[in-house]
């Protein structure tokens, strides 16, 4: 049987089980054609931040303000807010998905930076943030100027650590550090006294805040999220753009931010 047989044999079984492994965008086309020559938005979103991207095991969906902003995105390019495949990303991989043309966009938390701005296209931030810290609460921490010589966990390839750190030179102090691909790992770590604290974005920390746990009041450096893609997909990123302002402006985003309680 010739490969190429085989190979859409494979394919068709694959979307019949509602699969996503053969939706590969076809050569020499980019942009929104691509997404609609492959009749899906592949998305890349976070699967461990309530209220953004989270996966709730109890109903197997995704859930959260950047899963409806995926939907929206996929239903004004397609005409279907279900035409969507969802890869879940961290800080450190979803980057990389993109550039390789694995994910069309990523709605993941991720933060607009000058820096950034030259690898990546940003749209109009959808959600502004700040740098947190959680600690348990009989650590005796209450503020950034306790923390002088202990341990922060910051997630991998994220702006938590440079906020930190320029924060604590303001003070004259000095932290260290211990990075973690995950945010369970880095609550799991904090729980073991494995470190001290656990910087992140204050939004995704309320997400890991139990009884234990406090949010300190201190927070460092905005943090303004936006749909990220492709440095050469200027086509989609300013077709996304147009979107994302068109619903900041109707309160269609405000709407889900309260939905979400954000």
């Amino acid at each position: 049987m010739k490969l190429s047989r085989v190979v859409f044999i494979v394919c068709a079984a694959l979307i019949a089980l509602g699969a996503g492994g053969c939706t590969k965008r076809q050569t020499g086309v980019s942009g929104i054609d691509a997404i609609k020559n492959a009749n899906v938005l592949k998305a890349g979103v976070k699967s461990d931040v309530p209220g953004f991207g989270f996966f709730n095991t109890s109903t197997n969906k995704y859930e959260g303000l950047e899963i409806e902003i995926a939907k929206l995105l996929a239903n004004e390019i397609l005409g279907n807010p279900d035409a969507i495949n969802f890869e879940p990303v961290t800080a450190k991989t979803r980057g990389p998905l993109l550039d390789n043309g694995e994910l069309d966009m990523v709605i993941a938390t991720f933060t607009i930076t000058d820096e950034r701005k030259l690898t990546y296209n940003f749209s109009e931030a959808y959600y502004t943030d700040a740098v947190g810290m959680l600690v348990k609460k009989s650590s005796g921490i209450n503020s950034l100027a306790d923390i002088n010589g202990l341990t922060v966990g910051v997630a991998q390839s994220a702006t938590s650590k440079e906020a930190i750190t320029a924060s604590a030179a303001a003070l004259g102090i000095s932290v260290n550090f211990a990075e973690f691909s995950t945010y369970p790992e880095l609550k799991a770590a904090l729980d073991s006294g494995r470190i001290d604290v656990f910087a992140v974005d204050k939004s995704i920390l309320r997400g890991y805040l139990d009884s234990d746990t406090i949010i300190l009041p201190d927070e460092f450096s905005p943090q303004p999220y936006g749909v990220t893609t492709k440095l050469s997909n200027k086509q989609l990123a300013d077709y996304v753009d147009v979107l994302i302002k068109k619903w900041l402006n109707d309160g269609t985003i405000s709407a889900l931010i309260k939905q979400f309680n954000l």
